[in-house]
C-alpha cells in the first residue's frame, strides 16, 4: 500500500464528504453567502451614469436658455431639480450634495447667439467622482455641438459627417453584463481557498490531522482525498452562479457552457493549490482567513474585474500576470459575453493549466513536508 502514491484517497475523500454533510454551517457559506454577494454586487454596482441632479441657474431667462435647458434635460444625464437664484445658491446646492453637476447660463446668451456671436454657457461638475465628471462633460459638450450644428445649419439641415455607433456584444451596456461574469471568478476563488484552507487548518488545531499521518495512507492520497469534495462543491456553486446570473441578472450566455466547466478546473486546480499552500504556513484559522483575504484583494483590483490592466503601470501590469483571476475572468467574459471558443481562448487556459500544476506541484511539496 506504500507503493501507491494515492494511498488512502477513497477514504479520505469519502470522509470528507461525510464531514461537509453534517457541517450545514460550512455548506452554507460555501453556498449561500457567495451567492448572497453575487446578487448585493450584481444589482449595486452600475457604471452607467444616468439622472444626475443637477441645478441650473439661469441668468438669461429667454427662450434660446429655455430650450438649451430642455436639451439637458431631455438627455438620460441630466436631471434638472433645482432653478438657483444665484451664484452663491447654486455653489451652496454643491456643498450640501443635493447636486452633482449645475448649468450657468450667463446673462448676454440670447443677445450673444441672435448676433452670430460664440455664447459661453459653464458646466460645473463635482469632480469628487470621476466617472460622474467625464460623463457630464462628454454629454455636454455633445449637447452644446449639437445645439451649435441646430443653429449654423439650420433646425432641418443634416451635418456632413454623421457617427452611427454600433455596440457589439451588449447593446443595452447593462453593467451587469461586464461585472457579474466577474463575480463569478471572485466568488468561486474565495469560497474555494476560504473552505480548503480552513478545512486543513481545522484538523490541525483539533489534532487530527497528525492522527492521519499515522494511518495508512500516503500524503499526496491524503491531501487529493481532502480537496476533492471542495472542487465538487465548487462546480456546484458555479452551476448556481451561472443560473443566477442567466436567469436574476439576464446576461445571455452566448457560447459553450461546456467549454466553460473545463477551462475551470485548473482554475479550481489552481485556488486549490494556494489554498493548500495557505494551510501549510497558516497555524490558526484566525491567520487562513487573514492569508485568504489578502490573495482576493488583488484578484478584484489588479485582474481586470474592475480597471483596465493596459491602463496600469507597467508594475501592476506585470502583477496581473501572476493572478490566476486574471485568465479566468477574461474566460468568463469570451465565452459568457462574446461567444469566444479554445481557438480564441487557448492563451489564458495554457496559462491557467501551467499555474494549476505548479500551484499544485508546490502545495504538494509543502504539504508533505508539514508531516510528523
Amino acid at each position: 500500500m506504500k507503493d501507491n502514491l494515492f494511498a488512502g484517497l477513497t477514504p479520505v475523500s469519502r470522509k470528507e464528504f461525510v464531514h461537509l454533510s453534517r457541517d450545514r454551517a460550512t455548506v452554507f457559506f460555501a453556498l449561500a453567502i457567495p451567492v448572497l454577494q453575487l446578487i448585493l454586487f450584481g444589482f449595486a454596482i452600475d457604471t452607467n451614469v444616468r439622472q444626475v441632479p443637477t441645478a441650473v441657474l439661469d441668468s438669461s431667462r429667454t427662450q434660446e436658455s429655455r430650450r438649451l435647458i430642455e436639451s439637458f434635460a431631455n438627455s438620460d444625464v441630466f436631471d434638472i431639480r433645482y432653478a438657483a437664484a444665484s451664484e452663491e445658491d447654486l455653489y451652496e446646492h454643491f456643498r450640501a450634495g443635493k447636486v452633482k453637476a449645475g448649468i450657468r447660463i450667463p446673462p448676454d446668451y440670447a443677445r450673444l447667439i441672435q448676433e452670430g456671436r460664440q455664447a459661453t454657457v459653464q458646466l460645473l461638475a463635482d469632480g469628487s467622482d470621476s466617472t460622474i465628471t467625464s460623463q457630464t462633460v462628454a454629454t455636454a459638450g455633445g449637447i452644446a455641438l449639437q445645439e451649435s450644428l441646430r443653429r449654423l445649419l439650420g433646425a432641418q439641415a443634416r451635418p456632413p459627417v454623421e457617427v452611427r455607433p454600433a455596440v457589439l456584444y451588449n447593446p443595452g451596456l447593462r453593467s451587469p453584463n461586464f461585472f457579474v461574469p466577474g463575480l463569478v471568478a471572485i466568488m468561486m476563488q474565495l469560497m474555494v481557498i476560504m473552505l480548503t484552507a480552513f478545512s486543513i487548518v481545522r484538523e490541525r488545531e483539533r489534532g487530527t490531522l497528525d492522527q492521519m499521518w499515522l494511518t495508512p495512507v500516503a500524503p499526496l492520497g491524503l491531501m487529493v482525498g481532502k480537496i476533492i469534495p471542495y472542487g465538487v462543491l465548487a462546480y456546484f456553486e458555479l452551476s448556481v452562479v451561472l443560473a443566477i446570473m442567466r436567469y436574476v441578472f439576464q446576461v445571455p450566455v452566448h457560447g459553450s457552457l461546456a467549454l466553460l466547466y473545463l477551462l475551470s478546473l485548473p482554475f479550481v486546480l489552481t485556488v486549490m493549490g494556494v489554498a493548500l499552500l495557505i494551510s501549510t504556513r497558516a497555524q490558526t484559522q484566525a491567520e487562513a482567513f487573514q492569508m485568504a483575504m489578502g490573495t482576493l484583494l488583488p484578484s478584484v483590483f489588479l485582474s481586470g474585474y474592475i480597471f483596465l490592466i493596459e491602463n496600469m503601470p507597467a508594475g501592476f501590469q506585470a502583477i496581473s500576470w501572476f493572478i490566476p483571476a486574471t485568465y479566468y475572468i477574461a474566460i468568463v467574459r469570451g465565452i459568457v459575453l462574446r461567444g469566444a471558443g479554445l481557438a480564441e481562448l487557448w492563451p489564458q487556459a495554457c496559462a491557467l493549466v501551467l499555474m494549476g500544476c505548479l500551484s499544485v506541484l508546490l502545495a504538494s511539496r509543502a504539504f508533505v513536508r508539514t508531516r510528523g
